[in-house]
């Protein structure tokens, strides 16, 4: 595990944090659950080249903005396989805790409805199409 990647893991285990990146000079933190905080830095046109990321859970949806993103490598405390084999896909460095087959939903009663929306694609973008379209499609209901 790199020092950046250190340094993002006690940062994500120091508060309540669900993410947080960091690099030489900077450091990124949310306590925003799911996907919402990497589509926000998308969004902003932030690319976390060069940032060692630490996440609480990486889905498959995760996993392809953590490429679109471009972070250099990520630790995970809990990862689906598809997750991982997008992230290795993409030549991204990967370290995690435990590795599971699907991420389930936060009730616990059937699986994460964002890891669902890009189960069958392996393309990115076709993967942010599907996550935007699910996360609008959970803001209505």
């Amino acid at each position: 595990m790199s020092s950046n990647l250190e340094r993002a893991v006690n940062l994500l285990n120091s508060g309540n944090y669900t993410l947080a990146a960091v690099n030489e000079v900077n450091e990124i933190t949310s306590m925003e659950r799911g996907v919402k905080p990497l589509i926000k830095l998308f969004d902003n046109n932030i690319k976390l080249k060069g940032f060692s990321a630490a996440d609480k859970v990486v889905g498959k949806a995760a996993a392809f903005l953590y490429v679109l993103l471009e972070v250099d490598e990520i630790y995970s405390k809990v990862i689906s396989r598809p997750a991982l084999a997008v992230l290795e896909k993409n030549n991204t460095r990967v370290c995690y805790d435990v590795l599971t087959d699907a991420i389930r939903n936060r009730n616990n009663t059937g699986f994460c409805p964002m890891e669902t929306a890009v189960i069958d694609t392996e393309d990115v973008d076709s993967a942010l199409i599907l996550i935007r379209k699910k996360l609008d499609e959970l803001q209505h209901d």
